[in-house]
């Protein structure tokens, strides 16, 4: 029997604003290093050792759920500029066939991208942005076989099928073509993955000669480049956190000088849309839940010229702006529920798409067609497959297009049921829980029951990102053998608007650890589950809420998934050579502000690893995951390792091939979350259907 892993000590010295800290596993941080690699097959082995006896659960819950999902698939295909774009599945492989049609549904398909064959002998491939030329002879695409997000992107003569030999190194993968068929503008990345430069390549020449036409020097921004849907406007973006700038060039004049939209001012974010002779703006300037106004192109595009169309609503956060020539469609948040507003740009006359559920996810989907009276859009809620639409925003007529295949018979949305609860955060701030579970399991009445239920409450709490209450297929795997399923919409995401956020970042960022744990509490005081059942499970940022929330409140847990877990937060903050660092100081602070420093280090999950007793834990990383090194989860697990007090289970998964992501094809990541169903359902007691 194979003894856990005991990382090797060298004490490393970190000091700042007369602070030292001890990292006695700082040098896991060499990714050359045989030790390190050593250490992280050895933390493999051991996990393969331990959770050996779930091996024939984890093949089943595999088999399960790859069950559930049609082998042959395809997506609802859309059209753009004369063609039908559909991407497909075929039974026995874990990569998409892209295709097109031209005209009509019924011609031939034109193959465009045969991933299958392109991704032979890679552990991992994924392919990037697709972008085809305003003439539909040209195909760019980008390439990652390593997972770190760095793409090479390639070009493809759709008529000839040559695939050209030159390429763009170092990228994001996406491209945008100007409107001579011939010029393609990209982003370059630096060493520390921050996309920093804008470049201009003709194709069929030496991509070494290409012209950088905007470097953005400031390290704290990121830059991008896109054409507006009306394929008038090439625009360079710049961005922070917090704020944003623009820069616009017509796209018929891909060789001009691009020209200054609205110049860069902190806390100032905003997007630029065009339509007609309008540009919209989407925009939190006096305004924090932003607001919707327009600037004509013939004037200046400062904003002193920017006019209000939808004004600022503190109730409502305006998320989105899908732009179409006779209509606008907002996507937007009210009471912690998605909304869908379309406007019309003749009359100014405007309506809600309306929706029956009381907890449920409804967003615009893919419209490419600038012409169009019809939204496509999805609809999902914890207990209705992901559905996709079209909505015909004259007539408000409804087209069922496609439902997700739940491949089991014993499926019926009607045996599961969701709810939204609210619990009590220590501020007195109501906090929203969704929940769902499978009925014949008991609820209501039958307390003594639910009081035995395991529960696996998911959190986030960061980025202003939203967790919404979306169905999932493979989570069906957990709900049919007895557990319930609930998100803790916590402050740090934007579910109740903006401020929701701004009260769980910064200086307040302790409110999403804090507000995490009343929505356990409150779970467990209303006889939901118990101290025994009851299971957290988030990733990244999520990551993070794990590592702070044992450590804040260890004994209500019976186990935890910290997946890719950002743990390390000062020691990663302080390193601007990591990629996403400088971009972050307007999330979390900047540690060189000794304020900011013990801020964070009061909460940061590795400087607070304490001798006591610590749930059960499962951690996963990516060696190659450029957004948390894989040397904060492997720290965190060999520090808990030699100071946890309990005899709980402790285990680290390292996927050697993957990052940030996990796996790249269509169903291998599954058997990682077949392996955490397992983890969580061991320590339940191995529930059975």
């Amino acid at each position: 029997m194979l003894n856990a892993p005991i990382a090797r000590k060298i004490p490393k010295e970190l000091i700042i604003h007369g602070d030292t800290r001890i990292d006695n596993y700082y040098w896991l941080n060499e990714r050359d290093n045989q030790e390190v690699i050593d250490y992280l097959n050895a933390e493999n082995a051991y996990l393969d050792e331990q959770m050996g006896h779930t091996k024939p659960l984890q093949e089943e819950l595999y088999k399960e759920i790859v069950a559930r999902f049609a082998q042959t698939d395809m997506t609802v295909p859309y059209k753009y500029n004369g063609y039908y774009y559909i991407t497909r599945y075929e039974e026995g492989h874990e990569y998409p066939i892209h295709s097109r049609k031209e005209g009509s549904l019924e011609v031939e398909e034109e193959i465009m991208l045969h991933v299958p064959e392109l991704a032979k002998g890679f552990s991992y491939y994924a392919i990037g942005g697709r972008a085809v030329s305003p003439d539909n002879k040209w195909l760019a695409y980008g390439v990652d076989t390593v997972s770190r997000r760095i793409y090479t992107i390639f070009f493809k003569n759709l008529v000839t099928g040559e695939i050209l030999f030159e390429t763009l190194e170092n990228t994001t993968g996406s491209c945008v073509w100007a409107n001579d068929n011939k010029t393609v503008f990209y982003n370059r990345k630096d060493e520390s993955l921050r996309s920093y430069k804008i470049f201009k390549h003709t194709v069929g020449t030496d991509p070494a000669l290409d012209e950088c036409i905007w470097h953005e020097t400031d390290e704290t921004y990121g830059c991008f480049v896109y054409k507006t849907k009306s394929e008038k406007y090439l625009i360079i973006g710049s961005y922070s956190t917090l704020s944003n700038e623009y820069r616009i060039l017509e796209a018929d004049n891909p060789h001009g000088e691009f020209r200054l939209f609205e110049a860069r001012e902190r806390k100032h974010e905003f997007s630029v849309n065009h339509a007609g002779d309008t540009f919209y703006i989407v925009t939190n300037w006096e305004s924090q839940n932003f607001k919707l106004m327009t600037c004509s192109e013939l004037d200046p595009t400062t904003r002193d010229n920017w006019k209000d169309l939808i004004p600022h609503r503190p109730d409502t956060l305006l998320e989105g702006l899908d732009i179409f020539k006779d209509y606008l469609v907002l996507s937007e948040r009210h009471n912690g529920l998605t909304q869908l507003q379309v406007l019309s740009t003749h009359n100014q006359k405007a309506y809600f798409i309306p929706f029956k559920e009381a907890v449920y996810m409804a967003y615009t989907g893919l419209n490419p067609d600038f012409d169009s009276e019809t939204l496509r859009m999805g609809y999902t809620s914890l207990t209705t497959p992901s559905t996709v639409y079209d909505f015909n925003m004259k007539t408000q007529e409804w087209t069922l297009l496609k439902q997700e295949a739940v491949l089991d018979a014993s499926f019926k949305p009607e045996n599961y049921h969701a709810e939204r609860l609210y619990a009590t955060a220590a501020d007195g701030v109501k906090v929203p829980i969704s929940l769902v579970y499978n009925k014949k399991f008991g609820r209501g009445n039958d307390l003594a029951s639910a009081q035995q239920a395991p529960l696996l409450l998911y959190g986030y709490g960061s980025y202003g990102h939203s967790i919404d209450p979306f169905f999932s297929s493979p989570r069906l795997s957990l709900l049919d053998r007895g557990f319930i399923f609930a998100i803790a919409h916590i402050r740090g995401g934007q579910e109740l608007g903006r401020q929701w956020y701004e009260d769980g970042k910064f200086l307040k960022k302790k409110n999403t650890f804090t507000d995490y744990i009343a929505c356990a509490e409150h779970l467990i005081t209303e006889g939901y589950t118990t101290t025994d059942m009851l299971f957290g499970q988030g990733g990244s940022a999520g990551g993070l809420l794990m590592g702070a929330v044992i450590n804040l409140k260890p004994e209500i847990w019976k186990g935890i998934i910290a997946q890719v877990p950002f743990v390390d937060v000062v020691t990663t903050m302080l390193d601007e050579s990591i990629p996403l660092t400088t971009g972050e100081f307007d999330e979390w602070g900047n540690p060189k502000d000794e304020t900011y420093y013990h801020y964070m280090k009061s909460y940061s999950p590795y400087d607070n690893v304490e001798p006591k007793a610590y749930p059960a834990m499962l951690v996963t990383t990516g060696l190659h995951d450029s957004q948390v090194q894989y040397w904060e989860p492997a720290k965190w697990v060999a520090k808990l390792r030699t100071m946890k007090t309990d005899k709980n289970p402790l285990y680290m998964y390292c996927n050697m091939d993957t990052g940030h992501g996990g796996a790249s094809g269509r169903f291998e990541r599954y058997k990682e979350t077949a392996k955490e169903w397992a983890f969580f359902l061991d320590l339940a007691g191995k529930l059975q259907k």
